[in-house]
């Protein structure tokens, strides 16, 4: 399955930079996706193609059949999900760490500087004991990737149901060339328990989407009540992590 680890390492740094919600969405992602995948899914599955039993041994026919009935693999395609929902997450890190690295930069100017001091330079992202506020930029930012991390989570979604399907067939028939025209008749190993982990992967994929759907409410309902207290208090808008 590869090395997972590298990713885990990346993920968890975004957890001190993330929502209570965000938070919940990367233990989903690191320990029932990544984890359940590197660690249990790679022996239930194996070569699919090679622990079927089938009727026929006709030179291609197996190849065309089973490309036909499992267009990708499922294996590959979690790993695809896997890489593709967590890259706008990693994007917002990349641009986290940026803002802390340039706002600690203005921090020691500041500090050097201190007869030239102006209000409008102030650092206005973070705080001194590396607190982020979400707002402005920032918060357009962690939004943007949140809509991204939904269209791709609920294309995979329906992806694997039409690709996928929500289970293992225990037999298969296939009529197509090279095979003759009896066709051929495959039985499918452990086809309960790759079932299982089928509607199990499922689940976690839209538990993953509520999740991020109820981050973005979250995130506007706090960003309209600190700004309504900023208009009545005559303070500045910021919604903590």
């Amino acid at each position: 399955m590869g090395d997972w680890g590298f990713l885990s390492k990346l993920l968890d740094k975004v957890q001190s930079h993330s929502t209570h919600i965000g938070k919940v969405w990367l233990t989903v992602l690191l320990i029932f996706r990544i984890m359940v995948l590197g660690a249990g899914l790679d022996k239930v599955w194996g070569d699919e193609q090679s622990s079927m039993i089938c009727n026929i041994k006709t030179p291609g026919c197996l190849n065309s059949c089973f490309d036909h009935a499992f267009p990708i693999s499922h294996m590959r395609f979690w790993v695809l999900q896997i890489i593709f929902v967590a890259t706008p997450t990693l994007v917002y890190l990349g641009y986290v760490l940026h803002i802390i690295h340039k706002e600690n930069k203005l921090r020691e100017y500041l500090q050097n500087m201190p007869d030239e001091k102006d209000k409008a330079k102030l650092p206005k992202y973070t705080s001194d004991n590396g607190k982020v506020y979400y707002k402005g930029t920032l918060l357009c930012c962690y939004m943007l990737c949140l809509f991204v991390t939904i269209l791709f989570e609920a294309g995979f979604i329906v992806g694997q149901y039409y690709l996928i399907g929500l289970h293992m067939p225990k037999q298969f028939e296939c009529y197509r060339k090279p095979c003759p025209e009896t066709g051929l008749h495959c039985f499918t190993s452990r086809p309960t328990e790759k079932t299982i982990f089928i509607i199990f992967m499922l689940v976690v994929s839209c538990v993953s989407l509520a999740l991020n759907v109820g981050e973005i409410f979250y995130l506007v309902g706090y960003s309209g009540k600190y700004r309504r207290k900023s208009t009545q208090n005559n303070t500045s808008n910021e919604t903590y992590c």
